[in-house]
Formats: structure tokens, C-alpha cells, sequence
């Protein structure tokens, strides 16, 4: 292959649905210089990520991951049964035997076209900040998400350990995170890849509000301005598209389960180009 080389993403490939596991197998670059932006959920059980990571790593020159919450969930049936840190800690062990970048790994530089660019894969979680209206705690947010019927299986599956709530794991990953990227040469932009939409925005179109607060932290709010993004890279809503916040698009790049992508026009394993933005074609929000 002989193009020019390109900074590509996908996420949410949920390949425990054996129709997005074909997905993952028809991935392919067009050059053996493309990288792929990997922003979270690509499995449940840890076998699955694994596999598909392995996958992909023999097929794109650089692999960037940054896990989603599906990851770091420990199943009923799966071998690998660590909670919390423990099994976030096995993943990046994983990752580093394939070659795979990790947020706990020095950030690649991409010196391709509109390079060169930090890329910067974040693990951050939520802290439940994204309250419907009318909350201000916590416990009235979820009381609202029960009494609705929209509560995520993170609050089953998803341990903390050995943080004695998920919002302190997101406190410790945010002191953590802010302090890298405080730390990357200033003269460079980034490319920010995070499950979760850094801004609440994003958040405002699902169909039900409830469950934003499983989706991100007020806390990064402007750390696209702070940290010189030229763009933001995340998934898990399952609403593809790109916005732009302050002049920064904002790329969601979810594959989704079967039932969604099926309702949508196009090929739903389309690779996402990430740079230069005016490839993105998206309108502005």
C-alpha cells in the first residue's frame, strides 16, 4: 500500500454481537502506515478485547486505546474475574505485549500529514455531574434513572475497587490525566481520545437524560482549550457524528449494537479520519 498515511478511529465495536465481530474483521487500513484511534468498548470479556486488538495491531502501523467502561466490566462467565484497578491493570499489561498504547504509556507523536500531533488516549470515567435537570445530587439523579427504568449496567458490573466509589476513581484518574497533559510540550496541539464526550453537550440529544450521568465529567470541561486540541475523539453515546465546541471538533465514532447500526445509511464500520478537521464533514454546533 502507498498512501499517504492517515490518523483513523472507531470505537464501541461490541464485538460480543457476532455481527460487529465481523465487523472488526473486515477492518482494514489503506496504508501500512495508518494508525487506528481505538475510544473504548471494543469487548466485554477480556478474551474478546484481546483478540481484537491482536487483530487489529497486525494490521495498522500504531494501535491507540483508551478503554470503555464494557472493558472494565467483570461479567458473570468470564475467566478473568479482577475488579476495579485490578482488571483496568491486566488490560494495559495486555495491550503492552501487542504493542498497543495505553493511557498509562508515554503519549505517540504523529508526524504524518498536519502533524506533528500528541495524541493523548485518556482514562477518566464519570463522576455523575451530568445530572438531569432539576438534580443537584447524586442520589436524586439516580433516583430519577430508577424511577425511569434508564439505569447503565455499570452500576452492577462496573467495581470501583479498590476506590470506594466510581466518582473517587474518576477523581484519582483526573489528578493523574491533568498532570500528563500539563506536562506535554506546549508548542504541540493533541488529539484527545476518550470514551467519554469531554464536554456535557453532546449529551443533550438522548432520548433519555437520564442517563448522562454515566457519560462524562463537568470537571473536563474546557481541558479541550487548555490542552490545544485539534480535535476530541470519544464513542459511547452511539450517536456517530461531529460537533464542534469553540471551534473543535468533536468526533463520535461508535459502531454500536446490531439494532442501531442497522437503522442508519452507510457502511457502520466506516474508520473515522480524524485529521485535518475540514475532512470530518460535519456541520457545526
Amino acid at each position: 500500500m502507498s498512501t499517504a498515511p492517515r490518523l483513523l478511529a472507531i470505537s464501541d465495536l461490541h464485538i460480543g454481537h457476532p455481527e460487529n465481530r465481523e465487523i472488526v474483521e473486515r477492518l482494514r487500513p489503506a496504508s501500512d502506515r495508518d494508525w487506528l484511534l481505538l475510544a473504548g468498548d471494543v469487548g466485554e470479556r477480556f478474551e474478546e478485547v484481546e483478540w481484537a486488538l491482536t487483530l487489529l495491531r497486525d494490521r495498522f502501523a500504531t494501535v491507540v486505546w483508551s478503554p470503555g467502561n464494557h472493558e472494565l466490566w467483570t461479567p458473570p462467565g468470564d475467566p478473568v474475574q479482577l475488579r476495579g484497578e485490578a482488571r483496568y491493570q491486566r488490560l494495559v499489561e495486555m495491550c503492552r505485549r501487542q504493542d498497543v498504547h495505553t493511557p498509562e504509556d508515554p503519549y505517540p507523536v504523529w508526524e504524518g500529514e498536519h502533524g506533528p500531533v500528541v495524541v493523548a488516549p485518556l482514562f477518566l470515567l464519570y463522576d455523575y455531574t451530568f445530572r438531569p435537570v432539576g438534580t443537584s445530587t447524586k442520589e436524586a439523579a439516580l433516583a430519577r434513572a430508577y424511577d425511569a427504568g434508564v439505569v447503565c449496567t455499570d452500576e452492577v458490573l462496573l467495581h470501583p475497587d479498590p476506590y470506594p466509589s466510581r466518582e473517587a476513581w474518576c477523581r484519582a484518574r483526573l489528578a493523574l490525566t491533568e498532570a500528563r497533559l500539563s506536562a506535554v510540550d506546549p508548542t504541540l496541539p493533541t488529539v484527545l481520545v476518550n470514551h467519554y464526550p469531554l464536554v456535557r453537550e453532546p449529551t443533550r440529544v438522548l432520548r433519555y437524560p437520564e442517563f448522562a450521568q454515566w457519560c462524562g465529567t463537568e470537571r473536563t470541561a474546557d481541558w479541550h482549550r487548555r490542552f490545544r486540541a485539534a480535535a476530541v475523539v470519544y464513542g459511547h453515546l452511539h450517536i456517530p457524528r461531529t460537533t464542534y465546541y469553540d471551534g473543535v471538533p468533536f468526533v463520535e465514532v461508535s459502531v454500536g449494537y446490531p439494532r442501531e447500526w442497522r437503522q442508519r445509511p452507510g457502511d457502520p464500520g466506516r474508520l473515522r479520519e480524524i485529521l485535518p478537521a475540514a475532512a470530518l464533514g460535519a456541520g457545526r454546533r
